[in-house]
């Protein structure tokens, strides 16, 4: 595949997240798909297929994304290639305080016969966003 259609397929994965649609999201992924997220995250570290262990992604940001507004991530595709596409998007949450997080994340996903097999994210401030975790924790414990 080229690139403007791997292009389209993440831009698919995007929407599919966005509007909850966990199969649609399963269907584009590889099944022993890869997912690299910064160590410092409770969901961080490497994951090899799907779905992953806990805590995932998932756990973290879905009791943490109430409204469309928290879901949107307003993927913009930075590069793409014949296998690989770099995305920039938005992590937003509002915790049970009111205590919202927006952050830019760019992400490098790999892309093969027309399914992510890949994923690697670098979040652009991880303090901020450890801090915003912790604090919704302490938040969900009291």
């Amino acid at each position: 595949m080229g690139a403007s259609e791997n292009v389209q397929v993440m831009l698919e994965i995007f929407r599919s997240i966005e509007r909850r649609d966990a199969q649609r999201f399963l269907d584009l992924c590889h099944s022993d798909v890869e997912f690299h997220w910064p160590p410092s995250l409770p969901y961080g570290g490497a994951s090899r297929g799907r779905p992953g262990t806990s805590p995932t992604w998932s756990d973290t940001w879905l009791p943490l994304q109430p409204g469309e507004t928290e879901r949107r991530m307003d993927p913009r595709v930075v590069a793409a290639g014949d296998d690989e596409v770099v995305v920039l998007w938005r992590q937003r949450g509002i915790n049970p305080d009111g205590d919202r997080f927006d952050g830019p994340v760019l992400g490098l996903y790999q892309v093969l016969e027309g399914r992510l097999a890949r994923a690697q994210m670098f979040y652009f401030d991880t303090a901020a966003l450890v801090s915003f975790l912790a604090k919704t924790r302490g938040t969900a414990e009291t």
